[in-house]
């Protein structure tokens, strides 16, 4: 049982979702009884490696697992589709067994590019997904190895548009950076705005994750901050919170031309969460506002 944890293993743990869930862990009902939590990066646990994953948490015994590892560059994955399946979907079965071997549940992270955007309406969990491209279908075969290898014994949580205080080792930093330094160096920013979804700020997921983990929860949860926006509009956000006035642009997909196809909408309902009595975290806007300010962009 996830409430009865003294040992977590968290892999991934320089990432920023696992930093932020590093950050929250004293305070968390987990920490704050004293159960232990190991940090486990990359140079530690390389997830593709079958035997070290076993070897590993074999060791530890833990009783519950936090797998935040994964092959993030949507489109790199078009090209390299093999490293996506072993990343994203094969090291999640190799998880999921070492787990079931050790009798600890697994908890893992999912994305909002499982569906494909047809509906137009916020997606439940009980929607069927439909994934556009490789990086989304590498990450529903690992959701399916998932519930294959423990049916029972997992915590599957998909989000979207994440950026956190770490940044993200595998993108080398998030979309509001990336803005951020396009906007201070000059020139003009082409940002799409035919997708829309939410950003969802790393700390806001891992306190609602944490809460799901205290909670025993199991199965299937969409978490992420309240609201919906295309890109574009995410840009014009961060620039107006900072008082910037870069020229910025807003293109198709087609125009932008990046090789991976997204989904138009692909805002999730967080549909479990209401039913167990939890909120929905704050707003984008709200959730952006903080950020900077950790980041240091803003005054406290």
């Amino acid at each position: 049982m996830f409430t009865r944890v003294a040992r977590v293993a968290l892999i991934g743990s320089q990432g920023q979702l696992a930093s932020d869930i590093a950050r929250l862990w004293p305070e968390s009902a987990a920490g704050r009884r004293g159960d232990e939590l190991v940090p486990l990066p990359h140079a530690a646990l390389d997830v593709t490696d079958e035997r070290r994953v076993r070897g590993v948490l074999s060791d530890l015994r833990p009783s519950l697992v936090i797998n935040t590892a994964a092959f993030l560059r949507v489109d790199d994955c078009e090209q390299e589709a093999a490293r996506a399946f072993l990343v994203n979907a094969v090291a999640v079965k190799h998880l999921a067994e070492a787990c079931r071997e050790v009798g600890a549940g697994l908890a893992h992270f999912s994305t909002d590019y499982v569906f494909d955007g047809a509906k137009r309406m916020p997606y439940a969990e009980s929607d069927a997904p439909a994934p556009l491209n490789a990086y989304a279908v590498s990450k529903l075969a690992g959701e399916h190895f998932l519930r294959y290898v423990l049916p029972d014994d997992h915590l599957l949580v998909r989000s979207s548009g994440l950026y956190g205080v770490a940044g993200s080792s595998g993108k080398g930093g998030n979309f509001v950076e990336t803005m951020v330094r396009l906007a201070r160096g000059g020139g003009t920013i082409r940002v799409v705005d035919d997708q829309v979804s939410c950003p969802t700020f790393t700390l806001d997921l891992a306190a609602t994750f944490l809460e799901l983990v205290a909670r025993d929860a199991r199965g299937l949860f969409h978490v992420t901050n309240a609201g919906a926006c295309s890109w574009f509009e995410f840009a014009a956000a961060i620039f107006a919170q900072l008082g910037l006035e870069p020229e910025h642009v807003p293109v198709t997909s087609e125009e932008y031309g990046a090789p991976a196809r997204r989904p138009a909408f692909s805002v999730l309902a967080n549909a479990r969460l209401a039913e167990l009595g939890m909120p929905q975290p704050r707003p984008w806007q709200e959730a952006l506002q903080a950020y900077l300010k950790l980041k240091g962009h803003l005054m406290p």
